[in-house]
């Protein structure tokens, strides 16, 4: 799918899409989103796995509207009624300041995501703010092995909430943090105890601002051949090296790339390679973000994609102290690191 100039993101809806694998924290989390004095107004979209719903009954007392779907996983069968209901909000536009979708524990956010991409009506008037997933620190270390939904909603976060850090070790906080930045070393990591975060960490996050979530230079995952590998195997899926003393683990499937540039990108080879690369590779790209300097352009271009729906816009004019330059990250399974880095700095203006 073409990348799209969009209006600017000021003028829509912020979406906040909740996630977590079962008993994460997840409605823990929402409650205090809706029940502190923040002087912001939400609507809340809540998704079960089932015919019966519970969670909206979990919910506390508000004056935010619940809009719930249930009769299936959000990311399959309901994706037309997540549609239609904030099709249904755009219509009562000054009623609410913002949109919170909680999914149920057992969906792939992906598509959830997907929803801002590819229905036009939806892209115009909501952008996704952030993918918001809680973790349960006693438990992510098991269901990364046997569930495999707890590592995609790892992979696609933009900010991860490690709830219950009260009952591990601090050896089982540092496992199981490495463990997390093995999969996605680019969100926001915060540890919690009944999810008591600060709500500015969590909320107007702006996914689209890749500097709130790249601070780590783009070599990260890349170990020299100075150091000594000492392989802990789990499962056969992933390793450890011990660098300095502290574990730094590879997913063997789940993996990072990301690729800085010095100076300007032509958009005239960027755009037909990032659509390339997202058309052949969409199916492994979880994930893909990116800060541009286009020749020729005041302002900072700004994408995010995910699987093979892309979004860009121009945003904030470069600061004249501030050195051009070009960012990207992308966070999928088997990615073909060589072939990005090679086809992105091809884009060089």
């Amino acid at each position: 799918m073409p990348l799209p100039l969009q209006t600017p993101s000021h003028a829509k809806i912020p979406v906040t899409v909740l996630t977590g694998y079962l008993g994460a924290g997840k409605t823990t989390l929402l409650n205090r989103i809706l029940s502190e004095q923040h002087g912001r107004k939400y609507a809340v979209i809540v998704n079960e796995f089932g015919e019966i719903g519970i969670d909206n009954e979990l919910i506390v007392g508000a004056d935010e509207e619940v809009f719930e779907m249930n009769n299936g996983c959000i990311c399959c069968t309901v994706r037309g009624d997540l549609i239609r209901i904030i099709e249904g909000l755009m219509k009562r536009k000054g009623k609410f300041d913002a949109i919170i979708v909680e999914t149920t524990g057992l969906a792939d956010p992906a598509p959830v995501a997907q929803t801002f991409f590819v229905d036009a009506d939806v892209a115009n008037h909501a952008k996704l703010d952030a993918v918001v997933t809680v973790a349960d620190a006693k438990w992510l270390i098991d269901r990364l092995r046997d569930a495999p939904e707890a590592k995609n909603q790892i992979a696609f976060a933009d900010v991860i909430v490690l709830n219950k850090t009260d009952l591990v070790s601090p050896a089982e906080l540092r496992e199981v943090e490495a463990r997390i930045r093995a999969i996605n070393p680019y969100a926001k990591l915060h540890r919690a105890e009944r999810c008591n975060v600060a709500l500015e960490a969590v909320l107007a996050r702006n996914a689209f601002d890749l500097e709130r979530i790249i601070d780590i230079e783009p070599d990260f995952l890349e170990v020299g051949e100075a150091h000594d590998h000492d392989h802990d195997h789990h499962d056969g899926h992933d390793h450890a090296h011990a660098l300095g003393g502290l574990k730094h683990y590879h997913d063997e499937h789940m993996q990072s790339v990301a690729v800085q540039l010095a100076g300007d990108v032509d958009p005239d080879k960027f755009m037909p390679w990032i659509n390339n690369l997202t058309q052949q590779e969409g199916p492994n790209i979880l994930r893909c973000k990116g800060i541009l300097a286009f020749s020729g352009d005041p302002k900072r271009f700004v994408f995010q994609g995910v699987h093979m729906m892309l979004d860009g816009e121009p945003q904030r004019e470069w600061k004249p102290e501030e050195k051009r330059e070009s960012k990207v990250v992308f966070i999928g399974r088997d990615l073909k690191a060589d072939q990005i880095r090679e086809g992105f700095l091809a884009c060089a203006a």
